[in-house]
């Protein structure tokens, strides 16, 4: 078994990699990757440099775990900019570091693709702890991970950090009446006054799905990316335009885009990714903030769209305690990290214990905050995997 480090997909051939991958989830495709790499959304100056972990035995790929060199802790979705402060303060530095995650992509899902028996797992986990020892990188962390792959690597002396979203779950709804007919009365009436009023407003929405979207939709849902990111951080958004184009080439069939008309003009858009289970809603833009335009496009319509395609799972992105009220449940996320020096690997260890007690407790209260009413079984299913 040979562990190393590439500097680009590239060095892997698309059928290799995309072979090493269990099911189609659409971020850990070749294919996606690529798009990253190419468009210079990573590498380059933005402070993400690739250097994915790849196992061979021989000639032939057996496992690969994407990942990138960091010089900040921008784009993660998981916060350890506390930790950066720390060693700061004690005179050391905590950049660079490995991170085994998707860029700018908190959705969970495989990250150890191909082969996870424990002698891989126990060998890539010695790689990489003897790999910041090395390169002298403070630390290295895997990101949104499967929850059992993320106990493997915790049971080799990693820690475990917990965190909460919400996501839609699909009880086999025949239609969105009868999603909301499950709510309690309040609530359900409050969702479809939402919808009622972007009706009213005059909006129409086209769903484009695959050869459906072409190159003007990628340059126009670019554009209402970067004017939605510029107003609401102060800078452009991390992808450009030729990201956008490269997954309408390379990846179309996993790509699902909600346009929002206004007569004839196109006011606002949302790009979600799929594969044959899930749908992952990833961005949006609009040319104004309307009434409720936000969450029908984003969240009704991509609701709709699953239960239509039979999908069972709708990742909505991170954090969002407003969706709780349109029927996105609380689910647990897995982070795993090791830090090289162990004094602050004993300190970070006795703080995702604490956070972790707080999050287990966040996540029982936002079940609580749930809209739906009391079913035949009691209550809406447990989802904290």
């Amino acid at each position: 078994m040979h562990i190393e480090f590439i500097r680009s997909i590239h060095t892997v051939d698309d059928t290799q990699w995309n072979a090493l991958l269990n099911d189609d989830y659409p971020f850990a495709r070749h294919e996606f990757l690529a798009a990253l790499e190419d468009s210079q959304a990573v590498d380059g100056d933005s402070g993400w440099h690739s250097r994915h972990l790849i196992v061979r035995e021989g000639d032939t790929l057996i496992a690969a775990l994407p990942g990138y060199l960091k010089d900040h802790s921008y784009g993660e979705y998981v916060f350890d900019w506390a930790w950066a402060d720390a060693y700061q303060r004690y005179g050391q530095r905590y950049y660079p570091k490995w991170l085994g995650a998707i860029p700018f992509t908190p959705c969970r899902g495989p990250r150890l693709l191909g082969r996870d028996d424990a002698s891989t797992i126990a060998a890539i986990h010695h790689a990489l702890t003897e790999y910041c020892q090395r390169k002298a990188l403070s630390s290295w962390h895997l990101l949104f991970p499967e929850h059992a792959i993320s106990n493997r690597f915790t049971e080799l002396g990693s820690v475990q950090r917990l965190g909460c979203q919400f996501h839609w779950f699909n009880q086999d709804y025949r239609s969105f009446d009868d999603f909301v007919a499950t709510f309690a009365s309040r609530k359900r009436k409050n969702v479809l006054k939402e919808r009622r009023r972007v009706g009213e407003q005059g909006f129409s929405f086209t769903t484009l799905t695959g050869a459906e979207l072409q190159p003007e939709h990628w340059s126009f849902f670019h554009q209402l990316y970067q004017r939605t990111y510029l107003k609401r951080s102060g800078h452009g958004g991390y992808l450009n335009e030729a990201f956008f184009q490269a997954l309408g080439a390379n990846l179309a069939e996993h790509c699902v885009m909600v346009l929002a008309q206004l007569g004839h003009q196109t006011v606002a858009a949302a790009l979600y990714l799929r594969d044959q289970h899930t749908l992952y809603g990833r961005y949006w833009g609009c040319l104004a903030e309307l009434d409720n335009l936000h969450f029908e496009t984003c969240y009704y319509q991509g609701i709709d769209y699953a239960i239509a395609q039979g999908l069972t799972r709708f990742d909505g992105g991170a954090q969002g305690e407003h969706k709780l009220a349109r029927g996105f449940e609380p689910v647990l996320t897995y982070s795993n990290h090791h830090l090289s020096d162990p004094r602050f690997a004993t300190a970070v260890a006795d703080f995702v214990v604490e956070e972790g007690a707080m999050t287990r407790g966040y996540y029982q209260d936002a079940q609580a905050h749930l809209p739906y009413a009391q079913t035949k079984a009691g209550t809406k299913t447990d989802h904290k995997d």
